[in-house]
């Protein structure tokens, strides 16, 4: 037992001694096989022969490595131009931006192959992949949407042009979600001006506006029950804040409101609140019932 417990002690002095000059050795040789890769790649780039040029983006591109792959495809772009494998150039150079993230750039070599070669044999995955790139590309609600609208406008053709593409229902989908972004967008100005109350006017009307456009543009997107529950809170502070000629009138629209409210949406996170405004809304129209 004790002989054991000395070869276990003297092993684990012997690994730990060697432990570095192991990891020191992995690390040459991984260094040893980088540098050869690279030497490979800048001899390639070097070339002057473009069939080796476009093989080897094709086997870059495989592996996964996008940068080395559009740097090659780059080169060979012109010495393509008007072949048939000028198609292939082009889908895959969107092909490297994509995996590469730079949608911007994947969008506009999609759009080029879908200005030069509007029969091609790749036009279905061209159009989607443009309008998805935009769809990847989206900013924040909060700040321009012009490519959302790009987007919109791809997958709008492309549904048209394609409705029994496997790429349709997701492009509708996508398109969906496009459209509650835009929705949302108008949400957030709504409420930007019902939180701006009576300041230098009647913001309340604005927010009121606002959202019944976007309601109106927007049919079908996820934020009507809370684009509907402002547009009441916002009547219900115009009848506040009326004076007494124009007071029953919106009491009495806002009252219609409110019944078309909790009829809509009786599981409300908003209902209570929403029954309160209707007994205060019951209380102001008394005196004009009398």
């Amino acid at each position: 037992m004790q002989a054991d417990y000395i070869y276990c002690i003297n092993m684990l002095i012997y690994m730990r001694i060697n432990f570095s000059k192991i990891v020191g050795f992995v690390g040459i040789i991984v260094m040893v096989l980088g540098l050869q890769a690279c030497g490979e790649y800048q001899t390639i780039l070097k070339s002057k022969d473009p069939d080796i040029k476009y093989q080897k983006a094709l086997t870059y591109f495989n592996d996964k490595q996008y940068v080395k792959a559009q740097t090659l495809l780059d080169d060979v772009t012109s010495y393509y131009r008007g072949t048939d494998r000028s198609q292939d150039v082009l889908v895959y150079l969107s092909r490297s931006y994509m995996g590469q993230k730079d949608y911007s750039s994947a969008a506009e070599y999609y759009q080029a192959y879908i200005r030069n070669y509007p029969k091609g044999r790749y036009i279905i995955e061209a159009r989607f992949q443009a309008g998805h790139c935009y769809y990847l590309n989206v900013a924040d609600a909060r700040l321009d949407q012009t490519e959302t609208l790009k987007a919109i406008d791809f997958f709008t053709q492309f549904v048209e042009l394609y409705p029994e593409s496997p790429y349709a229902e997701q492009a509708y989908q996508e398109m969906n979600d496009l459209y509650d972004r835009l929705a949302y967008k108008e949400f957030l100005s709504a409420k930007t001006y019902y939180n701006l109350g009576t300041y230098l006017g009647n913001n309340y009307l604005s927010a009121e506006i606002v959202a019944k456009n976007a309601l109106e543009k927007y049919p079908t997107n996820k934020y009507q029950e809370e684009l509907n529950w402002l547009i009441l809170q916002a009547k219900y502070q115009q009848v506040l804040n009326s004076f007494d000629n124009r007071r029953e009138e919106r009491a009495r629209e806002t009252e219609d409101e409110y019944y078309s409210f909790i009829t809509q949406y009786p599981n409300s996170k908003h209902l209570a609140a929403a029954e309160k405004i209707g007994k205060e809304l019951k209380k102001i129209l008394q005196k004009y019932n009398n």
